[in-house]
């Protein structure tokens, strides 16, 4: 259990020391009532902060009129709105099934996650200022754990908007952020609420004891991160388990005494041979300090100089008598500041010291992502502590401190991301090897973490070292940074939110919550390039019912049912979704959704859906965009309003069923035009086609060759193989993938394709994010977003093919399902959204959890193998082996597409073949280097040609 009580009178300290004051961390606190109102302003005060059924003390009161003014004075200071009260008329909605983010702790400890929640999830982030608006109940069927219900809270909305809000029925939390911190019993109540629950939690009680601990923080930042610490010295009679055994750290000597007392003689050594140890360094001075979690912020520490062996023995051994177990008392070396050369002469007066913080938050695949940077800079013999320092850019202290050359502060900037990146690495292996009790709870997790450096010389360079993890005052420091100039200028693209990783990440943990258990039909397993999907399901949770034409395919031994029915005949799909409906209720299935990512079956599952009364975009929407000239023939006709019409983007066409159709349409369509399968996939029967005989040839060639699904299984010869002409366009070709929610737009994702190997259309090379100038990117966007709108697709994660010209977007083609070849996994790579999750969300009827504004974190450019021009080098240099064992050293990104080298007149890609890099020419140059060394690049497959419009 937490606990924050006193801990009695200061401890008595030889004279000649220099008292230096902890700064108070985020779960320190204090004892009895809050501080008197120290807020001025004109807000009211008459809100309804009394929730419903719960039961306040005097104190409990107290702590929530003064955390309502605290939050109210920094709003003020932000510039932004005070709080509407409108909880006398309760809010309603759907419990456990929308998203809620609810933080109960400091306002401004946690303001800038607050308003960052605001943008990204507009009314989904709450804010909790007294436990009393917090309910714990028994989750059914989960023994041992609970379910978080938010009965009052504040909300938060973009533009900064805040309402005070009463919720009938409670909502049900997706996600809980805990500062342990709420005053002396408020606390031990937030500790407690935090534990054990059903859903994603970002803080624990446990996990806090463990991050407090600066011994254990520091001997796993230098054993597992190798981050630099400072030079320590540790007694201890009692070591936590984690510290027992293991290698020893350099520059950190742990001596377990066998009590408290009688220990003179060895501290006296153990002291004398530290004082004179090299591990010192250049340190002139030492700090005396007690370790633990019982400690934070509760006494001071002192500082000696190196050379007063007498006085650090004594106050040593005065500490001894406070420890309890797992407690250490530590002599640390004091990291002098950088001397930092001015130009000219120095500036008069003493010398300055940096203090640099740094937030680090999870990300996709529990990766560590540097969020922010902050620095306080002051005299060097004064304690710099974040809330009695000015917070400042790492450009700005460092030019105050005589580092101002652009070149020199990306190295201090690149060596603190690493170190702070590598700091949460090390925190979150510790935690992948504890138990669920010793987290706090099977869904405790550490998300985000302040690290806290002096900036100081090793070796004639200038080091980070780590002197703590101080998550919450770091959090507070960089919204403290933001807030200076947040009412005077909006934040640009490229100045994101301390706090944006840590709320996508908030979001995406509350996507796995919501679809935890979920029941879902899932219609055409498809081939090897979903894989990727039996995987997932597991690591979601979900429960997955599988209808598949194929008896022997392997997923069926991955499912909870397998429906062996066969889908492939599209014209009978009315009466199979009625005869699907009456499988799935003759087997009892209970879904909660019914989706498809495969191409032959989306017009079958929505038709299915329509029986079985689940949520998708309807039957006539999915026939529209199946069929490729009615999906441009229809557009063509809606000319609006609302002005830009969909017909601006489509591009005239003439269907081809028959020989005398082409006659007809070669002179309807100016040429040259592009002939393809109506109902096609994959590019396969694509052909440009410059005159009236070419259009002949390639209609009575694709007739005679492609007339049924065994033909070429999987493109869509269900359907038949009728054809199409439409207009050739000129300009480069995107991929934009949609996320649409009710008809609004949730998510768009922008991706480059390279040239293509004319007269055929099979994809070369694609680069995301799209370099494009984001006014292009924007007008992609809206023609994708207008034209599904504009055939009725209103749910659902689509995939838009178009042309970018002259004149604006074109669009080549919809599909209604999500991107195929290599997107999801891009997507997932950059941006962190999962387009299967997200897909199967909207399925459930669930708006999806995801960022209002996705930022890609890096760039990634890659290439299609072809089994015609690549046989050769892909049973030798790039065989399957090699680009497996590459991809796996993170030299490479590869998506399987197909599982067999079998060449064909209709091929599709084999496989694709990507780099990253921090810039896209990065990741350009990257690519190219690697396919030319495996023998990928060649004179008939120009990769570098490929890759030129990607610039």
């Amino acid at each position: 259990m937490l606990s924050l009580d006193p801990l009695g009178p200061e401890w008595d300290c030889p004279l000649g020391s220099k008292d230096l004051e902890e700064e108070e961390g985020p779960w320190g606190g204090g004892s009895g009532l809050p501080p008197p109102d120290c807020f001025p302003g004109s807000w009211r005060h008459d809100v309804g902060l009394d929730c419903k059924g719960s039961l306040e003390g005097a104190e409990t009161r107290a702590w929530t009129v003064y955390y309502y003014s605290l939050l109210q004075s920094c709003l003020q200071q932000a510039g932004l709105p005070e709080t509407q009260d409108r909880s006398q008329v309760p809010r309603t909605g759907c419990p456990g099934a929308e998203v809620t983010l609810c933080v109960l702790g400091s306002p401004s400890t946690f303001l800038s996650v607050l308003l960052e929640g605001g943008v990204q999830s507009p009314g989904n982030m709450l804010l909790c200022l007294s436990p009393t608006w917090l309910t714990k109940v028994p989750a059914p069927g989960q023994p041992g754990e609970a379910v978080l219900l938010v009965s009052k809270a504040v909300s938060f909305h973009p533009g900064g908007l805040t309402f005070l809000d009463d919720f009938v029925p409670p909502r049900r939390a997706t996600y809980f952020l805990a500062g342990l911190g709420l005053g002396p019993g408020r606390g031990r109540e937030a500790a407690e609420l935090a534990r054990d629950l059903t859903c994603p939690t970002g803080a624990s009680a446990e996990l806090a004891r463990l991050l407090e601990d600066r011994l254990l923080t520091r001997r796993l930042l230098a054993q597992h991160g190798g981050v630099a610490v400072p030079a320590t010295l540790a007694f201890t009679y009692k070591p936590p388990a984690l510290l027992r055994g293991g290698e020893a750290s350099p520059g950190l000597r742990l001596v377990e005494l066998s009590g408290k007392e009688d220990q003179q003689t060895l501290v006296k050594e153990e002291v004398g041979a530290f004082l004179h140890s090299g591990a010192l360094a250049d340190a002139l001075q030492v700090a005396v300090k007690l370790s633990g979690w019982r400690w934070r912020g509760r006494q001071a520490m002192r500082v000696y100089p190196r050379v007063e062996l007498g006085t650090v023995v004594d106050t040593v051994l005065a500490l001894l008598e406070k420890l309890e177990e797992e407690e250490s008392v530590l002599v640390e070396a004091v990291c002098p500041p950088a001397r930092l050369p001015f130009p000219g002469s120095a500036p008069p007066g003493p010398e300055l010291a940096v203090r640099i913080c740094a937030v680090v938050c999870r990300t996709q695949g529990d990766r560590p992502l540097l969020s922010k940077v902050v620095c306080s800079v002051g005299r060097e013999d004064r304690p710099l502590r974040h809330q009695s320092s000015l917070p400042q850019t790492l450009e700005v202290a460092l030019a105050r401190c005589g580092l101002g050359e652009t070149g020199q502060v990306a190295v201090v900037r690149r060596r603190v991301k690493a170190a702070a990146e590598a700091a949460l690495a090390a925190v979150l292996a510790l935690e992948a090897g504890l138990s669920a009790e010793q987290r706090g709870g099977r869904r405790a997790r550490t998300d985000f973490l302040g690290v806290d450096f002096a900036l100081t010389v090793e070796g004639r360079a200038l080091t980070p070292v780590a002197l703590e993890l101080n998550s919450g005052l770091c959090l507070e420091a960089c919204g403290a940074l933001e807030g200076l100039w947040a009412a005077q200028r909006p934040r640009s693209a490229a100045e994101d939110a301390a706090a944006a990783p840590l709320v996508e990440t908030m979001l995406r943990r509350s996507a796995h919550c919501l679809m935890e258990g979920k029941q879902l039909l899932l219609i055409g397993a498809g081939g090897v390039s979903k894989k990727f999907v039996w995987e997932a399901a597991r690591d979601y949770g979900l429960k997955l019912h599988l209808v598949e034409s194929d008896p022997n395919h392997f997923a069926s031994q991955l499912v909870q049912t397998f429906i062996h029915f066969d889908v492939t005949e599209h014209r009978r799909d009315e009466e199979n979704a009625r005869l699907l409906a009456e499988l799935v209720r003759a087997r009892g299935l209970q879904l909660d959704g019914c989706f498809s990512y495969w191409d032959d079956c989306l017009v079958l599952t929505a038709l299915l859906c329509q029986e079985l009364g689940l949520p998708c975009s309807p039957p006539a929407a999915m026939r529209l965009a199946k069929q490729k000239s009615c999906t441009q023939l229809h557009l063509l006709r809606c000319h609006g309003p609302p002005w830009p019409a969909p017909s601006l983007h489509a591009v005239p066409c003439c269907p081809l069923e028959s020989e005398a159709d082409v006659e007809k349409a070669v002179h309807q369509v100016p040429l040259p035009g592009v002939m393809k399968l109506e109902f096609g996939a994959g590019a396969v029967g694509v052909r440009l086609v410059e005159d009236a005989p070419q259009c002949h040839e390639h209609f009575s060639r694709i007739a005679r060759d492609l007339q049924g699904e065994a033909d070429h299984p999987g493109i869509g010869l269900g359907w038949g193989n009728a054809m199409l002409l439409m207009e050739f366009i000129e300009g480069t070709e995107h991929d934009v993938d949609l996320v649409l929610f009710g008809g609004r737009l949730l998510a768009a994702f922008v991706s480059d394709n390279g040239p293509t190997r004319l007269p055929g259309f099979t994809e070369t090379a694609a680069c995301m994010p799209t370099g494009l100038a984001p006014e292009q990117e924007a007008q992609l966007v809206q023609a994708a977003f207008r034209c599904c709108l504009g055939c009725g697709l209103l749910d659902g994660v689509f995939n838009v093919e178009l042309k970018l010209t002259g004149a604006g977007p074109k669009l080549i083609e919809i599909n209604p399902r999500m991107g195929g070849f290599y997107l999801r996994d891009w997507i997932l790579e950059l941006y962190g959204v999962d387009l299967l999750l997200t897909a199967a969300m909207v399925a459930c009827g669930l708006r999806p959890a995801l960022p209002a504004r996705p930022r890609a974190r890096g760039h990634l450019v890659g290439v299609m193998c072809l089994v015609s021009q690549h046989l050769q080098v892909l049973s030798s240099t790039a065989s399957r082996e090699t680009l497996q064992a590459l991809h796996d050293q993170g030299l490479l990104r590869l998506n399987w597409l197909e599982e067999v080298l079998v060449p064909g007149e209709y091929e599709e890609p084999y496989c694709s073949v990507a780099c990253a890099g921090s810039s896209l020419a990065e990741a350009r140059l990257r690519l190219l280097g690697l396919c030319q060394g495996l023998g990928i690049d060649g004179p008939h497959y120009p990769v570098a040609h490929f890759l030129s419009h990607f610039k």
